[in-house]
């Protein structure tokens, strides 16, 4: 990819780098405003299941995905800015066929995020932050938003991957309801001590 030494501006890195291979990843990650949220919002669409998608959400989906990338979720605000560096340690990982990194933790900063674009995913990458996006909608309370993100960000590719669509693939009850129960599975009831006492573990690494 780059060339060693100095790195391109990352409008360049784009334009040369990601925008040619966008179409083949699973997933994008849109940078982008919406009215009545703060600037910017993080949107996770993705795109049709191909026949050959062998993955766990192919595996589970409904047969009928529809010819369009279908919004996942999205973030915007304090939560958004609480797990960045929680979402830059999932996308770094990100790769091109050729098993080279694409360096998507530097468009979620500062700089990066004053863009307005849209980024590949893979599977694993994708997952775990349209589950993210999703299961943080509507919940008030910011340490089981991190929680949850903290414990998504530790699934392997295939439970993310199978997650996610439990919460995307089975119809609107169904849906709804695995995300009510993944709130609580990963990030406990509001004003459970217990949120804390594993979030901080979490955080340290202990």
């Amino acid at each position: 990819m780059a060339s060693k030494g100095k790195k391109p501006d990352l409008e360049s890195h784009h334009k040369k780098y990601l925008a040619p291979i966008i179409k083949q990843f699973p997933f994008l990650l849109r940078i982008t405003e919406w009215k009545d949220y703060p600037a910017p919002v993080l949107v996770v669409k993705e795109r049709p299941l191909s026949a050959g998608d062998n993955s766990p959400r192919r595996k589970s989906a409904e047969p009928d995905s529809g010819s369009k990338s279908v919004e996942i979720g999205f973030i915007a605000g304090e939560p958004q800015r609480l797990c960045l560096p929680i979402f830059r340690q999932i996308v770094e990982r990100v790769r091109d066929r050729g098993g080279v990194p694409l360096d998507l933790q530097r468009f979620l900063s500062i700089e990066g995020l004053r863009l307005r674009m849209n980024l590949p995913l893979d599977e694993e990458a994708g997952s775990k932050l349209g589950l993210i996006f999703r299961l943080q909608l509507r919940v008030k309370e910011f340490d089981r938003i991190e929680l949850m993100a903290r414990r998504i960000a530790r699934f392997t590719a295939e439970e993310a991957s199978y997650w996610l669509s439990r919460t995307t693939h089975f119809g609107p009850d169904a849906n709804r309801w695995a995300v009510s129960g993944m709130r609580i599975m990963l990030g406990g009831q509001p004003k459970d001590p217990a949120v804390e006492r594993m979030l901080e573990k979490l955080r340290t690494g202990s």
